[in-house]
This record gives C-alpha cells, sequence and structure tokens, in this order.
C-alpha cells in the first residue's frame, strides 16, 4: 500500500518534497583551503623540483623550461620574504630611525618630553662634523665640545672619564674621525635605553604611520 505524503508546490503526485538541507561548510574543511601568500610561494620551489624529476623522460628543453620556472619563482619567494622582513622591521632598529626623516622628528619629541635630547642632537652634531670641510673642523670640534663634552656643558653628554680626556687631548688638531669613539658610545646608549622607551610610546605609533 502507497504511503501517502501530503502534498507539495512541485509535487504534482501530491508527495511532499523532502525539506531542502542548506549547505554549511565545515570550518575546518574551508581552514585547511585558505591558504596565505606566504604558504603558496613557500611549496611551489618544491612542488616544481618534483615536476622537474618527473620530467626527466621529456624532451631535454621541457626539462630546462620547468628548471628556469622553478629558479625564477624562488627568486620570487627571497624577494618576497625580504620585504616581509623589512615592512615588519619598519623602525625596529636604532639605525633604520636615524636614517627616516620622520622617526627622526618622532625621536627627538619623545627625547625632549623626557629631557634628554641631549644624546640625539650630540650624534647628529658629530655627523654634521664629520662631512664638514677640514678648514671648519677645529671651530665645529671646539663647539661640541664645550656644547655636550665638558663638565657641567649646557647639554653634557653621559661620557666616561677616559673618552673625555682622549677628545680634550685632541682638540689642538681635531680630524673627521675625532669624535667617532664617543659618537658609537651615545649611539649605544640611546640603543639599550631611551630607543625601547621610544618603541611603547604614541610618538613611536605616529612615526610608523608616516613610516
Amino acid at each position: 500500500m502507497a504511503r501517502y505524503r501530503g502534498s507539495g508546490p512541485n509535487n504534482n503526485t501530491g508527495c511532499l518534497d523532502p525539506p531542502a538541507t542548506r549547505f554549511e561548510p565545515d570550518p575546518d574543511s574551508v581552514r585547511s583551503r585558505s591558504f596565505s601568500l606566504d604558504q603558496q610561494l613557500h611549496g611551489l620551489p618544491k612542488l616544481l623540483t618534483l615536476m622537474c624529476k618527473g620530467l626527466s623522460s621529456l624532451p631535454s628543453t621541457c626539462l630546462e623550461k620547468a628548471k628556469e620556472m622553478r629558479v625564477k619563482l624562488s627568486h620570487l619567494t627571497e624577494t618576497h620574504q625580504k620585504h616581509k622582513v623589512q615592512n615588519g622591521r619598519s623602525i625596529q632598529d636604532l639605525e633604520t630611525l636615524l636614517n627616516s626623516k620622520c622617526a627622526l622628528q618622532a625621536f627627538h619629541s619623545f627625547l625632549c618630553s623626557e629631557f634628554s635630547e641631549e644624546n640625539l642632537e650630540f650624534w647628529l652634531a658629530c655627523e654634521d662634523y664629520r662631512v664638514s670641510p677640514s678648514h671648519l673642523q677645529k671651530t665645529k670640534a671646539s663647539s661640541i665640545y664645550s656644547q655636550f663634552i665638558i663638565p657641567d656643558a649646557t647639554q653634557e653628554v653621559n661620557l666616561d672619564a677616559e673618552t673625555r680626556e682622549a677628545l680634550l687631548s685632541v682638540m689642538d688638531s681635531p680630524c673627521a674621525d675625532t669624535f667617532n669613539k664617543a659618537q658609537q658610545k651615545i649611539f649605544s646608549l640611546m640603543s639599550k635605553d631611551s630607543f625601547p622607551r621610544f618603541l611603547r610610546s604614541h610618538h613611536c605609533m605616529e612615526a610608523i604611520k608616516a613610516f
């Protein structure tokens, strides 16, 4: 005996169609198919290597083309990773910061807020001195020494006694690298002390936006 199932809009026999089932993708399945650009690029050279091995029975021209493609994609992967690292670093080291005008201004503003801008200004004065013509070196060296080096100077920087004495001994005949050692010491001091605090400040966030 046939079982009566009622009536439905698309069923002329009087039988109901089974309810439509809504397709719900499996989240795990979706995630497994969602590959980032990094994953895709990383896997391509390996895939092409396997393809090259499988193409050994084909004419040599086909094999060479496959090898050439593998080299190009390997280069693309390396370039992508390099740019990724550079973008990720942004201003994560002091040397990068000092070579960016916007970041340098933000760092200077931060140091002013901490009343410690003398370190950066000394470093910049040394940079200017290092590229100055020889006939201006003595005048600029004297100015740097009196502003940053001597005890109780208006912007005295934190240098050890040995470095100060070494600078004093060459003030009569300075040369292009006179302040190199002192400049490096102040660079290290900023890198270990004020720079990490700068990275956590709102000044850094503003610099990153403009970087």
